[in-house]
């Protein structure tokens, strides 16, 4: 008998992505795996629900797939993930589509519930709630063999008022080191030369199991694995940065000198009402600190604008704040009125129209900075991974750029590259997020 062909989707962080790549190695161990939905017998959408156009992007695409329980071969329709785990029975309700409904901590139910909705024709939904599981084990690629994320902790204890994650992912739990080495050894195996390093913060990574932060620790350790080349950290609180943190990073070769540091704002007003820990003096401090010992660093962060009572003296102070430090990356968001948190019963809530201004004010104005930045760029040659052929270029990162959020470098070439190959690449011209540029040496393995 054939088996059944199972399709998943995945929505939302890279977090997520792991939770998906989980997913996919525990179905195909018993189902063929299809990127067809037209093909699918079984359909997995695991969902976001992190803020309004995420969960707007997760009910539009469970309907989507809906449709093809009715034109085409699905029998069986699964929705996991964020949204199902914050909204539960509700979401059920509204969304009779589904056959199986399953939280974040209940992936170990989903063959077992397959299985009862195809023999019993029911439905199934559990939504359990942990401050103690964390998902592992054998994951199946979907960034290509050559790059990896790695989750190193799962949840949050940090309580911002305009966040919903503690609620759905539980209190900060750490994972062993010994498992993630183990993890980046299996990883380096297969082909994977990136390791990315993601949880809710980074730079607490230890605190609850080794009593300190330990991220430093960590890092060291899997550099020791051969066949890893670059290991990139995200998420890093600017307050929680350590000297040790500085040092691993600045000594270590392999060891992309680029940090994530999602500070939100800048008012100290602002900080306070979100709840976060740092403060203006000691974010400029740190940022000033990393710059001082970490040569080429490249610095990343997110902002959130039109948050509750963020009154227009408190967003030209985070204009200025901009301008002054000059990041090499940034993200802007508007802020989300998200459901059973502090922020969302806050008074002096912001008019989407000013949400918008602001959002674009700011990254008008990281356009031209990130422009300024990159255009000091040509001439340089550095080290780029190969990422594709687009049919006219290649097209790779260098160590300034994390998949999907930052620019990408162009270039064309004789020879042929393979994804995953490193060359060396003179940049030849600079565009706003973007760098093309020529081969320099074929190989520089």
């Amino acid at each position: 008998m054939e088996k059944l062909k199972v399709g998943v989707i995945n929505l939302g962080c890279d977090k997520n992505r792991i939770d998906s790549e989980i997913i996919i190695s525990s179905l195909s161990e018993r189902y063929n795996m299809t990127n067809d939905p037209k093909l699918a017998d079984i359909i997995l959408v695991n969902t976001c629900g992190f803020i309004e156009s995420s969960k707007q992007e997760s009910i539009d695409t469970i309907l989507e797939m809906s449709k093809y329980k009715e034109k085409y071969k699905c029998e069986v329709l699964i929705a996991t993930g964020c949204l199902t785990q914050r909204y539960g029975n509700e979401l059920l309700e509204l969304m009779p589509e589904l056959d199986i409904m399953l939280g974040v901590n209940d992936y170990n139910k989903l063959l077992s519930s397959i299985e009862e909705v195809l023999l019993k024709k029911i439905k199934v939904q559990y939504c359990s709630y942990s401050d103690e599981n964390i998902n592992e084990g054998k994951r199946v690629l979907t960034t290509g063999t050559y790059s990896a994320y790695i989750r190193i902790s799962e949840g949050c204890d940090n309580a911002c008022t305009y966040c919903a994650i503690p609620n759905i992912r539980g209190k900060y739990r750490s994972r062993k080191i010994e498992n993630i080495v183990q993890e980046a050894k299996e990883l380096s195996e297969h082909g994977c030369k990136e390791i990315i390093l993601v949880a809710q913060d980074t730079t607490r990574y230890g605190i609850d199991l080794y009593g300190k932060k330990n991220l430093h620790t960590l890092i060291n350790k899997i550099s020791k694995i051969s066949g890893i080349e670059w290991i990139r950290v995200l998420y890093c609180y600017a307050e929680e940065i350590t000297d040790e943190i500085i040092n691993e990073i600045s000594i270590n070769d392999k060891v992309c000198k680029y940090v994530d540091i999602p500070i939100q704002h800048i008012s100290d007003d602002i900080l306070r009402s979100m709840k976060r820990k740092g403060r203006k003096n000691i974010i400029t401090e740190n940022i000033n600190k990393m710059r001082k010992n970490i040569k080429d660093l490249i610095l990343r962060t997110t902002l959130i604008v039109g948050f509750p009572g963020e009154t227009q003296e408190n967003f030209e102070e985070l204009k200025q704040f901009i301008k002054e430090t000059k990041f090499d990356k940034l993200g802007v968001f508007k802020y989300s009125m998200e459901d059973g948190t502090e922020a969302a019963e806050m008074k002096d809530q912001i008019s989407e129209e000013i949400k918008v201004q602001r959002e674009e004010e700011l990254m008008m104005l990281q356009q031209n900075i990130s422009k300024e930045i990159n255009s000091k760029k040509v001439g340089k040659v550095y080290r780029v991974l190969v990422e594709g052929f687009n049919g006219k270029t290649y097209y790779g990162r260098n160590y300034e750029m994390a998949p999907e959020v930052d620019g990408t470098v162009f270039f064309e070439s004789d020879k042929v590259h393979n994804k995953g190959e490193f060359i060396k690449l003179k940049v030849t011209k600079a565009l706003e997020y973007d760098l093309i540029g020529v081969v320099y040496y074929e190989s520089c393995e």
